[in-house]
């Protein structure tokens, strides 16, 4: 499962203007506010922080009114791993390939691995990849399943936030529009 939970720590400033306020709900508050919805390298896309324990013993650093407590806490992460099946709704379809929605991230598929067909055409019309050989289609709003042939991180600009990237693979028996799998079932034996 893509899905993960994550044992991290990090130092949380308390403000003055919330000294007095229950401690760990300040400082999950501000661990939320920091972590949620960005991509750590380490971890991968951070979907919540669970809970926060936080050390009763802060530290003040000269010039600044606030103090700095460790703090360890529980992320809730999104990473899949090389190789592993997803499914995925088609979000976008392009000449050169698609997108697919696979949890919190976008996941690329090259054209050449939509499906097991030498040739697969691009409609533009419909959005919508159209096999040469079997005429199966596929298109947005479709759901579908991959494996995941990649992963990298990137910062699309100088001061943006890091960017998880995922490329996958519908070009192997098992994966696809999810209706095609349904097709290749065979029917159950009576005995």
């Amino acid at each position: 499962m893509p899905f993960r939970l994550v044992e991290v720590e990090d130092y949380v400033r308390i403000p003055p203007t919330d000294f007095g306020k229950p401690l760990e709900e300040i400082a999950l508050q501000q661990l939320k506010n920091r972590y949620e919805g960005r991509v750590l390298r380490e971890v991968g896309y951070v979907l919540a922080v669970i809970s926060a324990k936080v050390s009763n013993e802060g530290v003040i650093v000269f010039g600044d009114g606030g103090t700095y407590h460790k703090a360890v806490f529980q992320l809730l992460v999104f990473i899949p791993l090389d190789g592993e099946v997803l499914d995925g709704v088609v979000e976008n379809v392009r000449e050169m390939g698609m997108l697919l929605r696979v949890g919190p991230v976008l996941g690329f598929i090259n054209k050449i691995h939509v499906m097991d067909e030498p040739n697969v055409y691009f409609d533009g019309s419909t959005k919508s990849y159209i096999g040469e050989r079997t005429k199966r289609k596929i298109t947005v709003g479709d759901l579908a399943r991959a494996r995941v042939t990649g992963l990298s991180f990137s910062t699309p600009r100088e001061g943006t936030d890091l960017v998880l990237r995922v490329t996958l693979t519908m070009r192997m028996a098992g994966l696809g529009k999810l209706e095609w799998l349904r097709e290749k079932k065979p029917a159950a034996r009576k005995t």
